[in-house]
């Protein structure tokens, strides 16, 4: 077991922890890689030489670590790669590191599908069509058959992934290259207006952040995070707000708040919520890039354009006067 897993137990209102948990991980070996919002990858090769010790020992330091100096408990996965360390993560549970036996197929031969990081609802929604519902039958299912079903590059990858095959690899990036923000609900809502309502604070916050940074996202992520409810999606964990995430990549990368606003209700649409209860809402901005790289497709739009010339005197306002200059939802079309 070479590569860790390692998913931070963070209270909702707390992400902002992860990049102090990040320097954790550095504390042990320069190739981490933050999967935000509260976990991250770790390459541990060069530290099981340097400390005499494998990794699923040096995940029981990294968790004494996090609780001692950041009060933080965590949930570990440990494994020959990055994706077999993702799913081992799926069965670990804090203060207990789940690692992958030697046979990597056997472990996964009864789990489903969904399982495994990279196959969504619909390539998953797919093989269940055709029996194909846990890793051992994908693994076993005649290649021409999964490339048939979704598809020549993705077929054979699933089939080697199923088969305990991990060809990825840790790549160190910084949580820098994001940006988040959320908005709590002082009481678990239902009303559908008030969270769009939150959607469009959140999502107006980021595009001033981003435009003060000179920076465009090419991705948008919404995380729900609902009342610990018996009929939620993604199952309970010691009482912890229950959440499901969506990420969506964006036309063209912007820091334009009415195109970050619009991925965003896009996405809480899409899961068609029925009167949920949320306890918080949270976007962030993903694959940050210098602004004076990114093109911009001219749209002609004159509501689009004035949009644009409000939103560059609100940043002047904020530049001059703080950030609160400009009221939020104030800029709403």
């Amino acid at each position: 077991m070479t590569i860790l897993c390692v998913r931070f137990q963070l209270p909702p209102t707390h992400e902002a922890a992860l990049p102090g948990l990040l320097g954790l991980l550095e504390d042990f070996t320069p190739v981490v890689q933050a999967l935000p919002p509260d976990a991250a990858l770790a390459d541990l090769r060069g530290a099981e030489r340097y400390f005499g010790r494998d990794a699923v020992e040096l995940a029981s330091v990294i968790r004494v670590r996090a609780l001692a100096h950041h009060g933080v408990d965590c949930a570990i996965g440990a494994g020959p790669g990055p994706m077999l360390a993702r799913v081992a993560l799926g069965e670990a549970r804090p203060g207990v590191t789940c690692a992958v036996p030697e046979d990597a197929a056997e472990f996964l031969a009864g789990k489903p599908v969904a399982a495994l990081p990279g196959v969504g609802a619909a390539t998953a929604r797919t093989l269940c069509e055709y029996g194909l519902d846990t890793l051992g039958l994908v693994a076993g299912a005649p290649l021409a058959t999964l490339q048939r079903l979704i598809g020549a590059k993705a077929g054979r990858e699933l089939r080697e992934k199923a088969s305990g095959i991990d060809r990825g690899r840790v790549v160190p990036d910084g949580v820098s290259r994001s940006l988040a923000t959320e908005r709590p609900f002082t009481r678990d809502e239902l009303d559908p207006d008030r969270h769009r309502r939150a959607l469009l604070s959140a999502a107006e916050e980021l595009g001033a952040r981003l435009r003060a940074l000179d920076k465009v996202c090419r991705t948008l992520t919404l995380t729900v995070r609902y009342a610990d409810l018996p009929h939620s999606r993604t199952g309970s964990s010691g009482g912890a707000p229950i959440s499901t995430t969506r990420s969506r990549t964006l036309k063209e990368p912007t820091a334009h708040s009415a195109a970050l606003t619009r991925a965003a209700y896009g996405m809480y649409e899409a899961l068609g919520l029925q009167r949920a209860r949320v306890r918080a809402l949270a976007l962030r901005a993903e694959g940050l890039d210098p602004a004076e790289q990114a093109s911009y497709q001219l749209t002609f739009d004159p509501l689009d354009e004035k949009a644009r010339r409000i939103e560059e005197v609100a940043d002047r306002a904020r530049a001059k006067f703080g950030p609160h200059a400009v009221m939020p939802g104030s800029l709403a079309a």
